[in-house]
């Protein structure tokens, strides 16, 4: 071995370094008694087993890397998966064709998983819908958020028919959202959710000038007629905020909007629009990052990149 520890006895008249077993200085002849330190010392090391310690002692091997690291947002993506579980970004494996075998049962071709994206319970945690029903809640189920106290015991149901993903609200309390693609259109008492501020959309009142019967008209501020308002909705289902249209549009956003939030961070500036087109209302979502969803009414069809809002859940629906 290279770079050997060499023990001795450093020589007390000529400072020479002789063998630990010399006991004369071989260089000068002055004798060598060591300390009884030194004599311990001395026994503890000659009882020392070095080969045993250089063949047991083994650095533990490097765990091999099994993660992609997305280019988007840095988070590790398991290998084989397309897109990344945080922000759905596509990675090499969906363009390249890699294929990957696993050991257990995983996603059936044709089927859809669901991966939580944001939310209470952990993300990038993955739900394959390989059967023909799957039952979502709290407590009943067959994928269950059980940390996340705004999804009803029995929520919602993921659900096959014709060979088609669908998506239906089981009576709860707050309801299935779908994160628009496009513009929709909006009907009276609507939901719709953006950044963290839940609204509803409702027609505007005509509001018509009447005396009272002394024929004297309440005085109030001046009036345009306005198409429809939106209604923010507290905690408990309190309402907050309301505010008309002007002119047939209304904007909400984080600045620079008719309606600001200035303090939500997951709004972005001007992040969706609502406007009058005909004799209907359509909400489109202005490139926000985190997107704008709508709340179902009955059953919904999914495609692949669809995202759910379940709750305080964001699922992306992927389909192979």
């Amino acid at each position: 071995m290279k770079d050997q520890m060499v023990i001795g006895l450093v020589c007390p008249s000529c400072e020479y370094l002789n063998k630990i077993s010399e006991e004369k200085c071989v260089f000068c002849g002055a004798g060598l008694e060591p300390t009884p330190e030194l004599k311990s010392f001395i026994e503890k090391l000659n009882e020392y087993d070095y080969k045993e310690q250089l063949t047991t002692q083994k650095e533990p091997p490097m765990e091999q890397a099994r993660h992609y690291i997305c280019n988007s947002c840095y988070s590790p993506v398991p290998l084989g998966h397309k897109f990344c579980g945080k922000c759905g970004a596509k990675t090499p494996f969906a363009e390249s064709g890699a294929q990957v075998k696993y050991y257990g049962a995983m996603q059936v071709p044709g089927r859809a998983r669901l991966i939580i994206v944001k939310g209470e319970e952990m993300e990038g945690l993955s739900f394959h819908l390989n059967a023909d029903q799957h039952p979502v809640g709290r407590t009943e189920g067959v994928i269950l958020f059980s940390s996340d106290a705004w999804v009803s015991p029995r929520h919602a149901n993921f659900y096959y028919r014709d060979g088609k993903l669908f998506v239906r609200d089981e009576g709860s309390l707050n309801g299935v959202f779908i994160r628009i693609r496009e513009p929709v259109v909006l009907n009276p008492g609507d939901y719709f959710s953006a950044g963290e501020q839940l609204f509803r959309f409702e027609l505007a009142e005509d509001i018509e000038d009447i005396p009272d019967g002394e024929d004297t008209y309440f005085f109030h501020s001046p009036w345009e007629k306005r198409n429809f308002r939106i209604v923010q909705i507290l905690e408990g289902g309190v309402e907050g905020i309301q505010v008309h249209d002007s002119g047939g549009e209304l904007t909400i956003g984080r600045d620079d909007c008719d309606l600001n939030f200035f303090d939500d961070e997951f709004m972005s500036l001007r992040h969706l629009k609502i406007k009058t087109v005909g004799q209907k209302f359509e909400l489109e979502d202005l490139g926000s990052k985190n997107g704008t969803y709508i709340k179902i009414r009955g059953e919904q069809i999914l495609i692949h990149g669809d995202y759910i809002l379940i709750g305080k859940e964001v699922l992306r629906v992927e389909i192979v």
